[in-house]
This record gives structure tokens, sequence and C-alpha cells, in this order.
């Protein structure tokens, strides 16, 4: 069974920074795209930001330089460090990957941890 574990969720100041991290485990061969993804009630699931497995990455434009993406192989882990934090970040954070599971490609969804900005 695959697993994704987020943390680093929290209550943040406006201007402030938080840091991501979602580590994926189980039976994994190897895996592709990583991401992360949020969402405020009531509305959808939007892309926040994506990293290949060779280091291509990809943004939303609302986070451009303000929020990056990292990942370690090694570890199958991947992080979000958000900078700059304002009260339209304020969301539930999926962390999301495709996942080749010794010859099938599934996606897979972390449980989600909550991200508010407020002073």
């Amino acid at each position: 069974q695959v697993q994704l574990v987020e943390s680093g969720g929290g209550l943040v100041q406006p201007g402030g920074s938080l840091r991501l991290s979602c580590a994926a485990s189980g039976s994994i061969f190897s895996i592709n795209v990583m991401g992360w993804y949020r969402q405020d009630p009531g509305q959808q699931r939007e892309l926040v930001a994506t990293i290949t497995s060779g280091g291509s990455t990809n943004y939303a434009d609302s986070v451009k330089g303000r929020f990056t993406i990292s990942r370690d192989n090694a570890k199958n882990t991947v992080y979000l460090q958000m900078n700059s934090l304002n009260s339209e970040d304020t969301a539930v954070y999926y962390c999301h990957a495709f996942i080749n599971k010794w010859g099938t490609v599934a996606a897979y969804w972390g449980q989600g941890t909550q991200v508010t900005v407020s002073s």
C-alpha cells in the first residue's frame, strides 16, 4: 500500500513563511511527477506547484516568486517552501504524486494539511 503523509501546516501571520513536507512510503518502484494542490471550502482544488523526477518545476501564477517546490528522490519526499504568505493562501494543501508500483502507474493524494494565514 502506498501512502503520502504531509506535515508542516499551521497558523502563520501575513508575510510569514511555512515549509510543507510530503513523504511517500510503501511498495514504490519510482515516482514521476510530485506536486502540491490546495482547496478552499466550496472551491475546486487548484494546482500550486509540480516537480518532475528530473527537477523541472511548474507554478501557479499566484505563487510564482513566493513559493518554491523541491524534492529529495532518495527520500521520496517533496517540499513546498512558502514565503510572503497572505490571506489568499489560506487553504488545505494536498500532496499529489504519480507513483510507479512495479509496472503500474497511479495517482495518489495525501490527507491534506491546513494552512491558515491570519493576524
